[in-house]
């Protein structure tokens, strides 16, 4: 049956075009059944030559891959002449097209250098250099068995000289390390340290990423180390304080916060146990300061005695049992004003409980005295401070302690009793629970300290127990004289030994050198120091027809004449005529018995007409207004001498605060008045 006339006249028009979907379905299919064959027999005529480059590991360095009907050829030859060897018996072979060489030459590599990265879920990826006395396969084998079954390797690595001893484990070691990171994680190897980074897959991974670089190969080291913990949907932190201790709970964004929390709570659990169970992953709000969310946790903290500090959900709540009553009040108040950004309130769920046991507890360091934990109200604070500050000579005061119901009766008693016993000390506590009393430290002498017991049972108030334990701290006795002499020289070497014009204050600059001298006269009992007070400078004549002798030097600087040069000075009154101005002497008080506090100093002031007694040191003189109507007469006559005890004065300032350092009585003692300049020590027979 003839076509239709249209139809014919279709294929007319397309003419050949029709049979081409035919012819290509021809060729793909010849391509694809002769292709494999061609490559085949591509690598079938280099195989003797892949062969013959065979290497000391047994494996040739050669590699050939057909590309189509090209060759390419790959690997490390010894050198050039070996390259250009096998290039040519490549070049001779018919069934190639070309030959595409990537051979180089094995070179010596400075820093040695190699790094696997992780490329996929199971794929990792090998470059940099790889020892070339390890072959190819025998190092793939290697890292295949470190790493997760059916995991592919992509080994680009090129083989060079240089590379560490035990490249294979290290480079195991590091492959392994893989599995536990995300994709892009690497791990590298630069001669003999090793570096990782990337992200975490999970918590899990990440602490046992933790455990094992605490615990490189034998001969290398960990390097640089840039591992972010796993983000979780669900941030929390915690801290949970019990009369045990502290336990840590949650999560911390990086080591270092984790470290922080875990010196915070040291800090918080005053000798208590600390429980970590803090693990680092990442989730918090960025808007969030993670110190900051650790320290505001730990204020809240310290404001129960038992209970939970929480961070959840972007908030962070408190619960349980208060320290005491104030601290509900304190709490709302932190809560409302002390939040860090980013963080919302929580609830407030705390329970104010009797204290038991009451406690308090007074720290004397070499820096400071310390009041922490609870007293019954302001005026017992008020004297237990009384009792502390007159028997310090330069530390201070930190008061810590708040305020709850509870206490003994006369706890306040039992507190200033101990108080001059405490500050006695080089270092100690005094410790009240209840009723009971503990004093620990060490004392500058034997003497104390073992009299320390029997004082404290005489001071404590009736049904109070009392518990010393002081020990000494005089360093070993050294019996060479000669070598002590040499000391006592060595330690007044280049010392600034002035006073002050007209005062009798120790200063600052004379510290270091007396303290030397103190802890040079325990070791050393024989010694013997004499100490001698400077006098002032001498004052210039007030006329020329005063002046000094012919051959006398020059008129010193006229000198400050008060004992203490930071305070006024009244202007005296003139003495009645005829009759000589008696002086008046202000005494500095100093506690001989609690720590032999040193005397400030003693300052002759001109006696006046009236019968007044001449102001303290610690009070400046007061100034009478003058009668309305009437100027105010300036004195007829001032008196600029200084005291004329000032010398003697001077060396009891200095013998008090050896004393006080920890030299014996009998070592120390006033010397004769000294010339002006610095004060003089010498060495008694």
């Amino acid at each position: 049956m003839p076509l239709p006339e249209t139809l014919a006249q279709g294929l007319r028009s397309a003419g050949w075009l029709a049979g081409l979907p035919a012819l290509a379905l021809i060729w793909a299919s010849a391509t694809l059944y002769a292709a494999p064959r061609i490559a085949e027999g591509l690598a079938a005529e280099g195989a003797a030559i892949v062969s013959g480059t065979a290497t000391a590991t047994g494996e040739p360095w050669l590699r050939l891959a057909a590309s189509g009907r090209d060759l390419v050829a790959a690997g490390e030859a010894p050198d050039v002449a070996e390259r250009a060897t096998i290039l040519s018996r490549l070049a001779a072979l018919e069934g190639p097209r070309r030959i595409v060489s990537e051979v180089g030459i094995v070179e010596t590599a400075t820093p040695f250098q190699w790094a696997a990265i992780r490329t996929g879920t199971n794929q990792i990826a090998l470059e940099g250099s790889r020892p070339v006395e390890i072959g190819r396969r025998a190092l793939e084998a290697r890292i295949t068995g470190a790493v997760n079954p059916g995991t592919s390797l992509d080994d680009a690595a090129r083989a060079a000289r240089g590379a560490p001893p035990d490249f294979a484990s290290a480079a195991a070691f590091l492959a392994a390390r893989l599995s536990g990171l995300a994709k892009g994680g690497r791990a590298a190897l630069s001669d003999t340290v090793l570096s990782l980074s990337g992200e975490a897959l999970d918590v899990p991974a990440y602490e046992a990423l933790r455990a094992a670089l605490s615990d490189p190969p034998e001969g290398f080291s960990i390097g640089r180390i840039e591992i972010l913990p796993p983000k979780v949907a669900a941030y929390r932190f915690a801290v949970e304080k019990s009369a045990r201790g502290i336990v840590l709970d949650g999560f911390a964004p990086s080591a270092a916060d984790r470290e922080s929390a875990l010196r915070t709570a040291t800090e918080a659990a005053a000798g208590g146990t600390v429980e970590d169970r803090l693990l680092a992953a990442r989730g918090l709000d960025p808007a969030i300061e993670p110190k900051s969310l650790i320290a505001f946790a730990f204020k809240l903290a310290e404001l129960i005695q038992s209970g939970q500090v929480a961070f959840v959900d972007g908030a962070i709540s408190v619960t349980g049992d208060a320290i005491d009553g104030q601290a509900l009040p304190d709490a709302e108040a932190l809560m409302r004003d002390g939040r860090p950004a980013g963080v919302a309130a929580g609830r407030v769920a705390l329970t104010a409980r009797p204290l038991s046991p009451y406690r308090v507890a007074i720290r004397r360091t070499a820096e400071s005295v310390t009041l922490t934990g609870h007293l019954p109200d302001t005026a017992t604070r008020e004297r237990v401070l009384a009792a502390l500050r007159p028997r310090l000579f330069r530390e201070p005061v930190i008061d810590r302690t708040r305020l709850a119901d509870g206490a003994p009766a006369d706890l306040g008693d039992a507190l200033a009793a101990a108080a001059p016993l405490v500050t006695n000390l080089a270092d100690g506590t005094v410790s009240v629970s209840d009723r009971a009393l503990t004093l620990t430290g060490e004392s500058l002498y034997r003497e104390g300290a073992a009299r320390t017991p029997d004082r404290l049972a005489e001071v404590l108030p009736p049904g109070w127990t009392g518990q010393a334990s002081v020990t000494a701290r005089d360093a070993a006795e050294r019996r060479d004289s000669a070598t002590c002499r040499t000391d006592f020289a060595a330690a007044l070497a280049g010392a600034d030994l002035h006073f002050p014009a007209g005062g009798a204050v120790l200063t600052p600059a004379f510290y270091p050198a007396l303290d030397a001298l103190a802890a040079l006269a325990k070791t050393c009992p024989s010694l013997r120091i004499a100490v001698s007070g400077p006098a002032d400078p001498t004052k210039p004549p007030a006329t020329p027809a005063a002046g000094p002798a012919a051959g006398e030097g020059a008129p010193a600087a006229e000198p400050t004449r008060v004992a203490d040069a930071a305070k006024p000075e009244a202007h005296a009154k003139p003495a009645t005529p005829g009759k000589p101005a008696p002086a008046e002497k202000e005494t500095a008080k100093g506690d001989g018995q609690d720590r032999g506090k040193a005397e400030a100093g003693k300052a002759n002031s001109p006696k006046t007409d009236s019968p007044k007694t001449a102001p303290s040191r610690k009070d400046p003189p007061k100034k009478e207004p003058a009668a309305p109507g009437k100027a105010a007469k300036k004195p007829a006559e001032t008196s600029d001498e200084p005291p004329p005890d000032l010398p003697r004065l001077r060396a009891q300032a200095v013998v008090e605060y050896l004393l006080q350092a920890g030299a014996r009585p009998e070592q120390v003692s006033a010397g004769p008045d000294g010339p002006a300049g610095p004060v003089v020590f010498a060495l008694l027979p």
